[in-house]
């Protein structure tokens, strides 16, 4: 297993560590710390609207390059959340509790290295993981038919509740826009069209790029500019790693050595969850570390332990949501679900098959990732002074580039002005749930998951003759419907406790 294992990853180096695959892997990179740098526009984002831009590439090393763009997003977002307290995304929100007030003691430098060195730590760690889990996960996964794929599907489709944030309502509301979405086109069935409104260029269904591109770019971009954010001023910053005050002292490295393996143990078992992703596994990353902390009062005051476990985190998961999307071909976050779109343009499939049918290119692309951490440590640390000067141009310049990419992107997938239009409305829409509250990454997953999961549902149905029985007959039907069952009645037994030992507790102080 473990010479399989090694023979593997050397086929995987052949491919990545090419001249055209370094090539595009540090342009990914650099592209995505980029990227990370622009607040509100995220790894999804970045990959949808860059996505266009890879056509006429070799799959593999299209795939590299966007995945790059993918992880380096991760460590740019972290930059802007040390230096001015604004994350470039949602997954490097924690990373603000306690990177600014470092940069506020005048300890920018030290944060920006040790962020680096976490973010090196998890992303590796992270890889290290997926090289370990991948092929045996698929090869158990090669025996699942469609009702297991369902039951799966159907599981990640609940987690997605955990990025609807407070408002249920509202999350829900952003998943049926996706299932909507996905159910334009023929019905698996009967052969009928469905809301294709007689346009010839529906039947096939809504293209998921131009919704995604409408969705992260032009939404988030109006977001923006609603906000005001094109009138700030740009950041005038200088920072140089020839200072002596640039590097973190011996007591940032051992006070933080544990904390790099508890974050990024958290961030990949967070990412390997579909629906979990970056966000929650930095957020539960920061309060392990503080819960655990003999100091936790330090923590939210400039505690480099408390910018250490998130960044780990962070990267450990956006390498942990790989697992699903590579052994199970389903997407784990908004930005996997945007790669899994990338992997069907080229008419890649992800899943168990995937590893047996073309080992070149998982293996290519894993590979990839141990040599794109090592190329982002280098980046993060000694062009931390060029990247800051990105911040110098002023958001309104970037603006009608950004819209440029994207309209182009999506006329030039299949040169159709239908899913320009479906662009232009997109944007709108997702402009409108970024006012009101709504998720457009709930609504991309569900707009991905959902057509799977039909698809899967209507296999099962016809291979079981019309009974259900089909979802438990197997032992690991049977083992996923309990856990199915467990998640979808979970809460209703947490509340039913709450209010029968709130009593309780209500009528023991009433005696009293």
């Amino acid at each position: 297993m473990f010479s399989e294992v090694i023979s593997n990853l050397s086929l995987g180096l052949s491919i990545a560590a090419s001249p055209e695959g370094l090539l595009f892997l540090l342009l990914g990179a650099f592209v995505g710390m980029i990227v990370g740098l622009f607040p509100g526009f995220g790894p999804a984002a970045g990959i949808a609207v860059l996505l266009p831009l890879t056509f006429g590439l070799d799959p593999t090393t299209a795939i590299i390059m966007l995945a790059g763009i993918y992880y380096g997003s991760m460590y740019g977002g972290t930059i802007t959340s040390i230096l001015i307290n604004t994350p470039g995304e949602s997954a490097t929100v924690a990373s603000t509790l306690d990177g600014y007030p470092l940069a506020q003691k005048g300890r920018a430098g030290p944060a920006l290295v040790m962020q680096a060195i976490a973010s090196f730590f998890g992303g590796t760690i992270g890889v290290l993981l997926i090289t370990a889990l991948a092929p045996s996960l698929a090869n158990f996964a090669s025996k699942f038919g469609p009702s297991e794929y369902f039951l799966i599907i159907a599981i990640g489709l609940l987690m997605l509740t955990t990025m609807m944030g407070d408002n249920k309502f509202k999350g829900f509301i952003s998943a049926l826009i996706g299932f909507a979405v996905g159910s334009v086109g023929v019905d698996v069935m009967s052969g009928q069209q469905r809301f294709t409104f007689g346009s010839p260029e529906l039947i096939g269904g809504v293209y998921f790029v131009a919704v995604a591109i409408g969705l992260f770019g032009i939404g988030e971009l109006l977001h923006c500019i609603l906000n005001g954010q094109h009138r700030q001023p740009a950041e005038k910053l200088r920072i140089s790693f020839r200072d002596k005050e640039f590097w973190p002292t011996r007591k940032d490295y051992a006070e933080s050595k544990f904390t790099f393996f508890r974050g990024s143990a958290i961030g990949f078992l967070a990412g390997v969850l579909p629906g979990s992703g970056a966000t929650l596994g930095s957020i539960i990353g920061y309060s392990v570390e503080k819960k655990v902390a003999k100091d936790p009062e330090n923590f939210g005051k400039g505690e480099m332990r408390g910018l250490v476990a998130p960044e780990a985190a962070n990267n450990a998961a956006s390498a942990g949501a790989m697992v699903p999307l590579l052994s199970l071909g389903i997407p784990g976050s908004g930005a996997t679900a945007v790669l899994l779109g990338a992997f069907m343009m080229w008419g890649l499939q992800p899943g168990p098959l995937l590893i047996v049918n073309d080992p070149g290119f998982v293996w290519g692309l894993i590979a990839s990732m141990y040599l794109g951490n090592m190329i982002l440590i280098a980046l993060s640390i000694f062009a931390i002074p060029l990247f800051v000067k990105f911040l110098d141009i002023p958001y309104l310049h970037v603006v009608p580039v950004i819209v440029l990419l994207c309209v182009i992107g999506a006329f030039a997938i299949n040169a159709s002005i239908v899913e320009t239009w479906i662009l232009v409305f997109s944007g709108a829409v997702g402009f409108a749930m970024k006012k009101f509250g709504y998720s457009p990454a709930a609504t991309v997953l569900a707009l991905v998951l959902g057509s799977m999961a039909e698809e899967t549902f209507l296999q099962s149905y016809i291979i079981s003759q019309g009974t259900l029985s089909v979802f438990w007959e197997r032992p690991v039907s049977l083992v996923l419907s309990i856990i199915l069952l467990c998640i979808v009645l979970a809460p209703l037994i947490f509340k039913l406790g709450q209010r029968f030992f709130g009593k309780s507790v209500k009528h023991l102080a009433h005696q009293k």
